[in-house]
């Protein structure tokens, strides 16, 4: 079997392993079986992502925390980022978009793009979201998030750990079955700073001009590319498409 077989039934048998387990009984699992350079937590400040670092940092602060400035993040956004640090004493890492892609697609597309057809949304997210990261995820070996099957129709065959074909790494998704009551559950009871702008009804926060507030009888990421069809609704991040 090649390497990348190997890994794939890898991460199948600790998807049978880990599924169903507490957060911190999988991240735990990781920290003692892989270096900690080679751990990498992609948080984007939202109330899942709050949790994690809630969660590694009990565990493990040496963890690597990376997180994507795209360019068009909302300033409650950059608060949260400034109040988590401060609250956990950590280090993010913060990657941007080349300067080179983003002016091209500027000056040929214009600033607002996106609103214009799903083939210049994904160009914009590709530039300002998923080249960064593509980027630098090849520096690690197992990628976690804050993914949530409920969260939207795109993620409803996630895994607690899946092996990620695209970036040829295992992708730990250790809240993939808790609801968004468990997640603001873990939230209140542990005092645990978040983004403001939950508490204006933005219940996912992406970049600015891509994000708007959504009743709580809409899907939670209604308010995400909302002009747009909900199978279309990912940036490219989690997805190979």
């Amino acid at each position: 079997m090649c390497d990348n077989d190997l890994n794939k039934e890898l991460a199948t048998n600790l998807d049978n392993k880990f599924s169903g387990q507490k957060p911190s009984i999988i991240i735990e699992w990781f920290t003692k079986h892989y270096k900690k350079e080679e751990i990498v937590f992609t948080t984007s400040f939202g109330a899942e992502d709050q949790v994690l670092t809630d969660i590694i940092v009990s565990i493990d602060s040496k963890i690597i925390f990376l997180t994507i400035d795209t360019g068009r993040l909302f300033q409650e956004t950059y608060n949260t980022m400034e109040r988590t640090v401060e609250r956990y004493g950590i280090k993010i890492k913060t990657i941007f978009p080349d300067y080179k892609m983003l002016e091209k697609m500027v000056d040929d597309k214009g600033i607002n793009l996106f609103y214009y057809s799903v083939e210049n949304r994904k160009l914009c997210c590709n530039i300002r979201k998923k080249e960064p990261l593509n980027r630098t995820l090849k520096n690690f070996k197992i990628w976690i998030t804050g993914l949530r099957r409920a969260q939207s129709i795109t993620r409803n065959n996630m895994r607690t750990v899946e092996w990620d074909e695209e970036h040829k790494m295992i992708k730990v998704n250790p809240l993939i079955d808790w609801s968004e009551n468990d997640v603001w559950d873990y939230i209140k009871q542990n005092n645990i700073p978040y983004n403001s702008l939950h508490n204006k009804g933005f219940r996912s926060i992406g970049c600015l001009p891509c994000t708007r507030a959504t009743g709580t009888e809409n899907d939670i990421r209604a308010g995400r590319w909302w002009w747009e069809n909900p199978e279309n609704k990912e940036c490219g991040l989690h997805t190979d498409k």
